[in-house]
């Protein structure tokens, strides 16, 4: 096997296995909160859902983290590496506390924006009460794992996931039972303590983080920062686009919708691997330029190689199993139908995206995440207003703009790629140079 291949997927196939444990709590989770009724399940969505737009704040530190310390790493240099570490730390003591003491003061006006009101706005506010608070801890997991990922381990923010998870799914069931929606948040923040106590006592235990030392004077919030918002950029580019997209499809009926919206769930099963893949291609690449080695070229080659494998089994297997699928989650009818259709219908936009998604880890991990992130932002300029044209086609009108807004992508990165490894200039950021 290609060595670059083999290393991707050393990398890699941990960060698939922790967002698949983290995507099967949430479904678990969802199944205790329902218990309690429709206001409690949509009142926890809601909660879910700000996290999930609060994840691309914390890509920020995490991300930019895991790049600088995987370019030093590659570099040999414990003073670089210390300075990375430090940098992570200090946009995250300058960001979280902005961000959690807005979220409590803008707990209930954010809730009733989404809500309206009514039976849910409480329970929502509650929930809030909770969990908003605990995105510090949040937060600090995500800058835990960035750095151990940077370092070249990805198997122990795996193992941290599981536990994370593994301890959700034990404790929801008593917590919900006892403060019913409210315990849901006191049993994610409670695990997520724990874990992330785990957390730093493997980042204390790691040699190589241990031996650094003597960290170099600079501008570590700088270099953090210009490292990490492109891909926290992009990230919220994404969101936003998949939100208005689900808008699109409301044009074409409720069915239309409960269909789209049951069957894009599946899809993370494939999409998942790709984002995986991506940090793994981010991580082997700095450390390469880190180490002085010009391979982008050869890692990008590899993997798409390895996200397109992925991307046509995954393809293969929702076509087949559609039915399947949509009958697990209970749909019926036209919504099955629907669903199947959409499912067999986006195969092309799942390939490409495949490709796009690993290719950007190139760069990513070689300081290109500026480029990376106008390519986002021109596909989904052209995304939408192809998806509201197509629209009248049904779902399949959606996924053909889907699938030409990503071939678009893939071709204009593709170009930028071959221009830049053409070069053979290393863009990412040196912290011995910056300090």
């Amino acid at each position: 096997m290609n060595g670059h291949r083999k290393r991707l997927i050393a990398l890699a196939h941990p960060v698939y296995l922790s967002l698949l444990a983290s995507v099967a709590a949430g479904i678990i989770n969802t199944v205790w909160v329902s218990r309690l009724g429709g206001p409690a399940v949509a009142a926890v969505a809601v909660a879910t859902n700000t996290e999930n737009v609060l994840l691309g704040v914390a890509l920020v530190f995490g991300s930019g983290t895991t790049v600088l310390v995987a370019h030093a790493r590659g570099a040999g240099d414990p003073a670089a590496l210390k300075a990375a570490v430090r940098g992570g730390w200090a946009v995250f003591a300058l960001v979280t506390p902005v961000v959690v003491v807005g979220g409590l003061l803008l707990r209930e006006p954010l809730a009733r924006l989404v809500l309206g009101g009514g039976a849910a706005l409480p329970l929502a506010v509650g929930y809030f009460a909770i969990s908003i608070p605990g995105i510090a801890v949040f937060f600090a997991q995500q800058l835990v794992d960035g750095i151990l990922k940077g370092a070249g381990d990805t198997r122990t923010p795996m193992r941290l996931a599981l536990l994370t998870n593994g301890l959700i799914l034990v404790c929801d069931p008593f917590l919900i039972h006892l403060y019913g929606v409210r315990g849901a948040a006191v049993s994610t923040v409670l695990c997520r303590c724990l874990a992330l106590g785990v957390g730093l006592v493997a980042l204390r235990r790691d040699t190589l983080l241990r031996s650094a030392a003597g960290a170099r004077s600079g501008a570590l919030v700088r270099r953090t920062l210009t490292t990490g918002l492109p891909m926290a950029a992009d990230f919220t580019v994404r969101q936003g686009g998949t939100l208005v997209l689900i808008a699109i499809v409301a044009r074409i009926g409720v069915t239309a919708v409960a269909a789209y919206a049951i069957a894009y769930k599946s899809l993370y099963v494939a999409t998942m691997a790709f984002y995986a893949v991506r940090q793994a291609a981010a991580i082997h690449t700095a450390h390469s330029l880190g180490a002085g080695r010009e391979e982008r070229r050869a890692i990008g080659r590899q993997a798409v190689l390895v996200s397109v494998t992925a991307g046509a089994v995954a393809v293969a297997a929702l076509a087949l199993a559609g039915p399947w699928i949509m009958a697990a989650f209970g749909a019926e009818g036209e919504i099955a139908r629907q669903g199947v259709l959409f499912l067999r219908c986006v195969g092309p936009y799942l390939v490409l995206m495949a490709g796009f998604i690993a290719l950007g880890g190139v760069f990513e991990g070689s300081g290109g995440a500026g480029a990376l992130l106008r390519v986002t932002l021109l596909g989904t300029a052209v995304q939408l207003p192809l998806a509201y044209g197509l629209s009248g086609l049904g779902l399949p009108g959606v996924c053909l703009a889907m699938a030409l807004a990503m071939a678009l992508q893939g071709t204009v990165a593709a170009a930028l790629f071959r221009r830049r490894a053409r070069r053979q200039e290393p863009t990412g950021v040196s912290l011995a140079a910056a300090a």
